[in-house]
């Protein structure tokens, strides 16, 4: 977004709806020319006054005087001058009235940091072409900046008051509202973030907007904290939603297309529900103080009137045309209780850590992992392995003892041994079989047993036993096995009456 210096967004065709300059005006080409406000009394925008005219204007201020420069190109002088017009002596920080800079364009780097607004600060339409520093500003009224565009944003531990109107915005470069603090509604909707954007810290202590908001690299909300109820979404995030350590003080609706969902030491202090697409979600360490639901979107989001919005305002971006199932990272250390996961894939969900998995709740289609498919080797062994689901976990324990086929975990994660994994598989039997869902709680009895055979710290008497066990009949789960045992005892049994006959009895 660049524009030459003597050619802003402030010359169009359309003439405004305030006394405006006119200066540059031609015909043929720009018959409005700049749109620059007039500085009473005189006929030119504070732009296009003369020397002796500006200073007299600047001259004329003082801390609390209300500015009105719609339209109007200032440059990073300028602005600077104008600032120091109205820089209150006592606390060295700009001091503003009611301020109005609705489609004006900042030509350099716009420093209002520290600016204090007393009443509503207009920025509709702006245009910052260097970056906007509004670091520790406070706004005391309405903040409007709907459709502005900026290239860099720093909104660090600014304080907003009023309203924050931030819709149909867009930032070329990182913006960052880090220990930002919105007293008022904040709405961010259809805005438009080309990289990364940060609320770290931020307090939002009335009701939020993001409906329709792209984000085109990350968003971070580490840390962040949502008094009243909150509605993030629907909203596209090509690269990471960072809601880690984040507090949700009442009602939460998350609907996101992103690839990454962090959700770490999240505490939900009320309900929340989460509907997503392509995100890999983890929720390691969550506190969950009332029901979460995670659920699978399969279709693309829509807003309230039916309308599309991937093929309007919200954009999947690279997002679209992949897989968008959502898959689960982790749960360890996680209160399962007030859990449901919907059409979830789990098949690389770590679990060790996680308690009350007996409660929790799986619906619809949810996946784990597979043993590997055909004959397989350990050391010098063939091996076939039985279709059943697994946990993550057996799967790097398997692939640590060597056996082929197995997925290893990450360098340097801890691997469970089955001591740890048998008490996961029964309590995930226990949650299939309260879901009466008897037969695939089967394999989960079947993944305990497993783990109980070959638990070294068992008794190895136990462990012969469950070998035997296993070998016979798949721990009474393998039928096939069973049969094939029964209809070898009877061929050995008819065998030896062949061979040597029953005895005769005594006359």
């Amino acid at each position: 977004m660049t524009y030459p210096p003597d050619r802003t967004a402030q010359f169009s065709t359309t003439a405004p709806p305030w006394p405006y300059c006119g200066h540059g005006a031609d015909p043929a080409g720009s018959p409005i020319g700049c749109r620059g406000r007039r500085v009473a009394p005189h006929g030119e925008c504070l732009a296009h006054l003369g020397d002796s005219h500006g200073a007299d204007y600047l001259a004329s201020l003082g801390p609390g005087s209300d500015l009105d420069h719609r339209g109007t190109s200032l440059t990073e002088d300028l602005l600077n001058r104008l600032l120091d017009a109205v820089r209150d002596p006592a606390t060295q920080r700009p001091y503003l009235g009611a301020a109005r800079f609705d489609t004006a364009s900042f030509l350099g780097d716009a420093e209002f940091g520290g600016t204090h607004f007393r009443d509503e600060a207009g920025f509709e339409q702006a245009v910052f072409l260097g970056v906007a520093r509004f670091a520790a500003t406070e706004f005391g009224g309405d903040a409007q900046f709907e459709r502005a565009r900026f290239r860099g944003a720093q909104f660090r531990e600014a304080r907003f008051d009023g309203r924050a109107w931030f819709g149909e915005a867009r930032f070329s470069e990182e913006a960052r509202f880090d220990r930002a603090r919105f007293a008022g509604y904040a709405r961010f909707g259809l805005a438009r973030f080309l990289n990364n954007a940060a609320f770290g810290g931020a307090q939002f202590l009335e009701n939020i907007g993001f409906q329709g908001t792209r984000f085109g690299g990350h968003a971070w909300f580490h840390g962040a904290r949502f008094e009243r109820e909150s509605r993030l979404g629907p909203l596209a995030c090509a690269g990471s939603l960072d809601l880690s350590a984040v507090v949700f003080a009442a009602p939460a609706v998350i609907e996101a297309a992103a690839e990454k969902v962090w959700c770490i030491r999240t505490r939900w202090e009320a309900t929340a529900v989460l509907r997503l697409r392509y995100a890999t979600v983890d929720l390691g360490e969550t506190v969950l103080a009332h029901p979460l639901s995670i659920t699978a979107q399969p279709a693309p989001f829509t807003d309230r009137t039916g309308t599309d919005w991937s093929q309007g305002a919200l954009d999947e971006g690279d997002l679209g045309g992949r897989d968008a199932r959502v898959h689960m990272a982790s749960l360890r250390g996680v209160d399962a209780a007030h859990l449901t996961l919907h059409d979830v894939d789990l098949t690389h969900c770590l679990l060790s850590g996680a308690v009350h998995l007996d409660q929790l709740r799986l619906e619809g289609e949810c996946t784990l992992g597979l043993p590997p498919a055909g004959v397989l080797r350990h050391g010098r062994i063939p091996m076939r392995w039985t279709a059943r689901q697994t946990l993550a976990e057996e799967h790097h324990w398997r692939a640590a003892q060597g056996y082929d086929g197995w997925t290893a975990a990450s360098a340097g994660a801890p691997v469970p041994g089955p001591s740890a994994l048998a008490p996961l598989y029964r309590h995930l039997r226990k949650s299939f079989e309260d879901g009466k869902n008897e037969p695939d709680s089967a394999d989960f009895y079947y993944g305990e047993m497993e783990m109980r055979r070959h638990d070294l710290k068992r008794p190895r008497a136990e462990c012969a036993l469950l070998a035997l066990y296993w070998a016979v009949s798949g721990y009474g789960l393998r039928a096939s096995r069973a049969l094939a045992w029964l209809l070898g005892a009877m061929a050995v049994t008819v065998l030896v009456m062949m061979l040597w006959g029953l005895p005769r009895a005594d006359a």
